[in-house]
């Protein structure tokens, strides 16, 4: 039905989500097996070439970004990102400038944080799209709404008749919006279509879908994964997983110095741990087990202790890189758990910044990181405080072939 018209898609995902409230943002939490901007990709890459897939992103989030889009990736297809804006008009800008040499007919401009956007969605905008500039979809506001003062005085009802709730993807004629971006740059609006609102063309709605609300809130995410659960019993008989686990174990000794790296955070102490990198026991036996849980050796086989490149290296490169095979085979990490023994530093002020850690270099959510810590009652090396120990354990989904 489209394939006279060249769409261009424009993804805006440089947001830092701060309502979302967690350090991840939520564009690269993961929903049913993958990321939230894996899902949107996925899902335009089926209405237009991959190539014509731009998405915008803040340069800060470079490593989550490559683990979201490894699996999309591997062909090379998909154009490079480009650094968004101050603002989402400037980013859209920035995405939309990007595509100009492409020469698309129209063009799709999307929130990342809209991982429930369905492909019926979709074709209703590239329709209207046929005989409007600009297509939008929106929902029908249930609720009466009320207009106030600044004391909250109410002081008029409106007809909720009238109103509609706006999603994404806007579609338009792609000429047309970015030459209204360009006219406005600099100025805000709440939305793309307010643009051609503004130069006086029309912009038609469309139905949307309840599953293609944004997340905004951390309430949000429950809805999203009530969704994807959905989703994947749908498809089940396409795409099915099995369930793996990794354990991992490894003791560091101590050395002169003033504190230890334990979980990727900074632990004060009277003495430090002696390693070739960091030395930080914690993520060494994480790494160890998130390996053993896919058949890939130990962290000694991808990174020997002879190879002067990884002297004094911080070992998040190589809990990245684990969890980084898991994703290339089309896996997800489930969850991890580490234990720590030691008599001293005490570890339990310290374990909420080391889930977040952990859970940060893993692109997972937080309650799917678990970190705590044991004695040994002051029995062996650990108890005559010579050094720290640790395990892991891990569980890993992948793909069945």
């Amino acid at each position: 039905m489209f394939m006279t018209q060249k769409t261009g898609v424009v993804i805006v995902a440089a947001g830092s989500g701060s309502r979302f409230g967690d350090p991840i943002p939520k564009q690269y939490h993961m929903l049913g097996g993958k990321s939230i901007l894996a899902h949107c990709i996925e899902c335009f890459a089926r209405h237009t070439d991959p190539d014509l897939i731009q998405v915008v992103y803040n340069p800060a989030h470079q490593d989550w970004y490559e683990s979201a889009t490894a699996t999309l990736n591997e062909t090379g297809s998909l154009p490079a990102p480009v650094i968004g804006g101050d603002t989402r008009q400037q980013s859209v800008l920035n995405g939309l400038r990007a595509l100009e040499t492409k020469g698309p007919d129209i063009v799709l401009i999307h929130d990342a944080a809209r991982p429930g956007i369905s492909d019926d969605v979709i074709d209703r905008v590239m329709t209207a799209l046929q005989t409007h500039p600009g297509a939008i979809p929106t929902l029908p506001v249930a609720d009466t709404i009320k207009q106030t003062d600044r004391d909250g005085v109410i002081t008029k009802t409106i007809a909720r008749e009238t109103l509609q709730r706006a999603q994404t993807p806007q579609g338009f004629d792609f000429k047309t919006i970015l030459d209204a971006h360009q006219k406005f740059e600099g100025q805000e609006f709440t939305d793309d279509a307010a643009l051609l609102e503004a130069i006086g063309l029309d912009v038609i709605c469309v139905a949307g879908t309840t599953n293609n609300d944004k997340i905004t809130h951390r309430d949000d995410f429950g809805r999203a994964q009530s969704w994807a659960n959905t989703t994947n019993k749908e498809t089940a008989h396409m795409s099915q997983e099995e369930y793996r686990a990794g354990t991992g174990f490894d003791v560091h000794r101590f050395a002169p110095g003033d504190h230890c790296i334990l979980c990727g955070v900074k632990v004060p102490h009277s003495a430090r741990l002696e390693g070739h990198s960091d030395a930080d026991v914690g993520l060494h036996t994480l790494t160890d087990a998130i390996l053993g849980a896919i058949g890939a050796g130990d962290i000694g086989q991808h990174f020997p202790p002879s190879d002067m490149q990884w002297k004094g290296a911080a070992s998040d490169i190589f809990l990245r890189h684990a969890a980084d095979l898991v994703r290339k085979r089309g896996g997800r990490i489930v969850n991890v758990d580490v234990t720590l023994i030691c008599e001293r530093p005490k570890i339990g002020p310290h374990t909420p910044a080391m889930r977040q850690k952990v859970a940060e270099i893993l692109g997972i959510d937080v309650d799917r990181v678990n970190v705590k810590a044991t004695t040994t009652e002051r029995l062996g090396f650990t108890g005559r405080e010579e050094g720290i120990a640790a395990q892991a354990a891990v569980s890993v989904a992948l793909p069945i072939n």
